[in-house]
C-alpha cells in the first residue's frame, strides 16, 4: 500500500544503507567485488557467527547445525516467463485452483456474493473478507491433515472503487461498517474432495472483523490510561503478514493501522508519539466522519489499541482474540517463530521505510509457561536489531531500566516501551531498514531471512543502496545456533533488480536466475527451498520509467539456498500482489493469495465504481462483475513436493 512508502523516522540512527555500503567497500578493497556481498550458500555464515551467550535467563545453547547440500537439485521445474496478462500462470507440471474469493459465504446458506458490489455490511460479515494477505494451514488431525484442515487468512485493507457499488460520498455509517466487516481474518475449513480443494461447512468457520470484541494482554492492558476509553476494545485492522505458534494458534499482524484515524477538529494537534507512527490529522478514508470511534479528538486512545500482533485460536470459535502487547507496537508485517531449548522466539519487521527489525525471546520454555496457565507471548523480552559494517550484529534490549529506557528519560515502565516501541528503538540506536517485511527461518540450518521490499536513502552496511527501488533479502545466523542469542552474523542473500537499469540504484542487482524486485512474502520449506513473493507497487508495475518493464506482474519465485539460483514459479494477474504462503504437512499442496487484482495501475488503467474492471477482471471474468482477491491452491501433477 502507498502508506508503506512513508517515513516517520527522523532519528539520527545509522541506516542499513550505510552499513552495507561500508561492508561492500571493504570487500572491494579485498578483491571480492560487489557480488561477494551475497551469500554463496546458506552455510556461508557459519564461520562468522560470534560465540556469545544467549539472552537473560538462558542456561544452555543449541549447537549450530551443519549445513550439507542436498544430493540432487532442489529446483525441479522450468521457469515461467514474466507475464503482463490478466491471468495466473504456474510452472508446467502443476495445477492451480482458485478458492475462497472475496465475498464467498463462509457457510452454505449464507448471503450470496453480489457482483455489483451491493452486498451490505451485515452480509459482508458472513463472507470471505477483502484483499487476502497472510495465510496459514492448520491440519485437522494427524491422519487426515494432508487433505483436511483449517485455513486462517488475513484481509489487509479495502478499496472503495471495488467494495462499494457507488463512490462513498459522503461516507456513511454503513460504508464504514462494510469496510470494517471486510477487514480482519477469515477462518474456514477446507478439504480435498474429488481431487479438488473446497470450503466446507464447519463449526470452525467464522469471521473476525474490525468490529469483533478483543482483549489485550501483557504489559499493556485495557485498563492502561493510554488505552482506556468509553468505547469497547474491538477489531483488528490492516491484517498483513501472519504467523503460527507451536501450540497451534494463529497470529495476525496489524500493519498500516494509522491510516484509519482523523478528525475535523481544527484545534486538534497530533501528539508527537502518534506522529512517530504516521498518524495523520486527516485521511482519505474519512471513517471518522461517520464513526466517532475513529475520531482522534473524540476518542484519542483508540490509536493505542492498534499496531499489535493478535493471537487467535482457530479451533475454538468461542474464543476471544488477544492482542499480545509484550511483542511491541508498530506496523507489524508478520510473526516468524523459532525455538531453542524449548523457548519460543518470534521475529517481526516494521514495514515502513527507515524502520526496524525486532525479536521477542521468551523467558522460559513455552510448554512450561502454558502448563502454568501463562501465555508464552506475555512472558519474555523484546529486542531490536543493530547491524554492524563488519558483518556482525546485535540485539539491543527494549527492557525498562536497561540503557536509556529509564524513568529519568521518560520511560515510566515496560508498558510505555511497548506502546512507544518505535521511539524506544530510536533511543537505543537500532539500524534503520528498507521496509523490513516477512521473516522466515530455515529448518535446515537455522539461517534467518528477511525481505527488505524497497526504500530510499538511509544508507548503511545492511542497506547499501541510497536509491533502492528493487529491495533486497537479508540473512543472518544467531550466535551458537541459538535463536535466543543476542549477537549474530549477517549477509545479503540477494540484491534484487534489473541490471538493464543501473542508473536507478546505487548497487547493482546480483540475482542468479530470473529477475524480480520488491520482495515481500518469504518462506522456507522442509527441504530448504526459499519461496519469494513480490509486491511491486502499482505505481511501478510494468513501467520502463521505474525499471520494472522486464519483470512483469507480481510473482512468486523459488530459490535454491545453496546455489542461490532463483526460478519464477507463478505469476499473478494485473494490478495484484502475490502474498501469503502455507503448505500441507506433506509439502504437496501450496496455498497462496492473490491480493488487490485490478487495483489502479498506471501501466493498465484506473478503475472506478462505474468500471471496476479497467485493470483486471480476474478471477471470474464476469462482464458485469469486478476483480476479487482469492486464494490459489497449487499441486504438482502426479504428486510430489512443490518445487521439486
Amino acid at each position: 500500500m502507498p502508506v508503506d512508502r512513508e517515513t516517520s523516522n527522523s532519528s539520527k540512527n545509522p541506516s542499513i544503507d550505510e552499513v552495507i555500503s561500508t561492508r561492500l567497500s571493504r570487500r572491494s578493497l579485498l578483491g571480492g567485488g560487489v557480488g561477494a556481498a551475497a551469500l554463496v550458500g546458506v552455510g556461508a555464515l557459519s564461520a562468522c557467527v560470534p560465540e556469545t551467550p544467549a539472552g537473560p535467563g538462558a542456561t544452555s545453547t543449541t549447537a549450530s547445525p551443519t549445513t550439507v547440500a542436498p544430493a540432487g537439485p532442489l529446483l525441479g521445474f522450468d521457469s515461467v516467463a514474466a507475464s503482463t496478462a490478466d491471468r495466473i500462470v504456474v510452472a508446467d507440471g502443476y495445477v492451480a485452483e482458485v478458492i475462497l474469493p472475496w465475498g464467498q459465504p463462509i457457510l452454505s446458506g449464507g448471503p450470496a456474493w453480489k457482483a455489483d458490489g451491493s452486498n451490505t455490511a451485515a452480509e459482508q460479515a458472513q463472507q470471505i473478507g477483502f484483499n487476502h494477505d497472510g495465510i496459514h494451514y492448520f491440519p485437522l488431525n494427524a491422519e487426515e491433515g494432508n487433505r483436511k484442515g483449517v485455513l486462517a487468512l488475513n484481509h489487509e485493507y479495502t478499496d472503495a472503487t471495488q467494495i462499494y457499488a457507488a463512490a462513498p460520498s459522503p461516507v456513511t455509517a454503513e460504508h464504514v461498517a462494510k469496510a470494517l466487516a471486510a477487514h480482519g481474518v477469515s477462518i474456514v475449513q477446507v478439504e480435498l474432495r474429488n481431487n479438488k480443494w473446497r470450503l466446507v461447512d464447519s463449526p470452525y468457520n467464522r469471521r473476525i472483523t474490525g468490529s469483533t470484541p478483543m482483549t489485550m494482554s501483557g504489559p499493556v492492558t485495557a485498563a492502561h490510561p493510554k488505552v482506556a476509553s468509553s468505547f469497547p476494545i474491538e477489531g483488528t485492522l490492516n491484517n498483513c503478514g501472519n504467523g503460527a505458534t507451536p501450540w497451534g494458534t494463529y497470529l495476525t499482524a496489524e500493519e498500516n493501522w494509522n491510516q484509519y484515524f482523523g478528525t475535523e477538529d481544527a484545534a486538534y494537534v497530533v501528539p508527537a508519539e502518534a506522529a512517530r507512527y504516521g498518524v495523520p490529522k486527516n485521511n482519505s478514508l474519512k471513517w471518522h466522519q461517520a464513526n466517532q470511534r475513529f475520531d482522534l479528538a473524540v476518542n484519542p486512545n483508540e490509536i493505542n489499541r492498534f499496531g499489535w500482533i493478535v493471537e487467535i485460536d482457530p479451533f475454538d470459535p468461542q474464543s476471544t482474540p488477544v492482542k499480545r502487547t509484550a511483542l511491541g507496537r508498530y506496523k507489524h508485517e508478520g510473526a516468524a517463530f523459532a525455538e531453542s531449548a524449548g523457548v519460543a522466539v518470534l521475529y517481526s519487521g516494521d514495514d515502513e521505510n527507515a524502520e526496524y527489525l525486532y525479536k521477542f525471546v521468551g523467558n522460559a520454555p513455552w510448554r512450561d509457561l502454558r502448563a502454568a496457565s501463562k501465555s508464552p507471548l506475555d512472558e519474555g523480552d523484546l529486542y531490536v536489531a543493530k547491524f554492524n559494517d563488519d558483518g556482525t550484529g546485535e540485539w539491543l534490549p527494549l527492557i525498562h531500566g536497561v540503557g536509556p529506557l529509564t524513568v529519568a528519560n521518560g520511560w515510566a515502565d515496560q508498558a510505555e516501551i511497548c506502546i512507544r516501541t518505535r521511539a524506544a528503538a530510536d533511543a537505543v540506536g537500532a539500524t534503520k531498514m528498507h521496509r523490513p517485511e516477512w521473516v522466515a527461518v530455515s529448518p535446515i540450518d537455522g539461517t534467518v531471512f528477511c525481505t527488505l521490499t524497497n526504500g530510499s536513502g538511509n544508507v548503511s552496511a545492511a542497506n547499501p543502496r541510497t536509491a533502492n527501488p528493487y529491495g533486497s533479502i537479508m540473512s543472518w545466523k544467531e550466535a551458537g545456533g541459538d535463536f535466543r542469542s543476542l549477537t549474530f552474523a549477517w549477509d545479503v542473500f540477494a540484491f534484487c533488480g534489473d541490471p538493464a537499469y543501473p542508473a536507478l540504484t546505487s548497487a547493482p542487482g546480483d540475482i542468479v536466475g530470473d529477475l524480480y524486485g520488491s520482495p515481500d512474502g518469504i518462506a522456507v520449506d522442509a527441504e530448504g527451498r526459499i519461496f519469494i513473493q513480490t509486491d511491486i507497487s502499482n505505481s511501478s508495475q510494468n513501467l520502463a520509467s521505474k525499471g520494472y518493464d522486464n519483470i512483469g506482474n507480481n510473482q512468486m519465485l523459488i530459490a535454491d539456498p545453496f546455489t542461490r539460483e532463483t526460478r519464477r514459479f507463478f505469476v499473478g494477474p494485473r494490478g495484484c500482489e502475490i502474498t501469503g504462503v502455507t503448505m500441507t504437512p506433506d509439502s504437496q499442496t501450496l496455498f497462496i493469495n492473490v491480493q488487490h487484482p485490478g487495483e489502479a495501475t498506471p501501466a493498465f488503467g484506473t478503475p472506478t465504481n462505474a468500471n471496476p474492471r479497467a485493470v483486471s477482471n480476474w478471477p471470474d471474468y464476469d462482464p458485469n462483475g469486478r476483480p476479487r482477491s482469492a486464494t490459489v491452491v497449487i499441486r504438482k501433477i502426479g504428486g510430489g513436493s512443490i518445487g521439486s
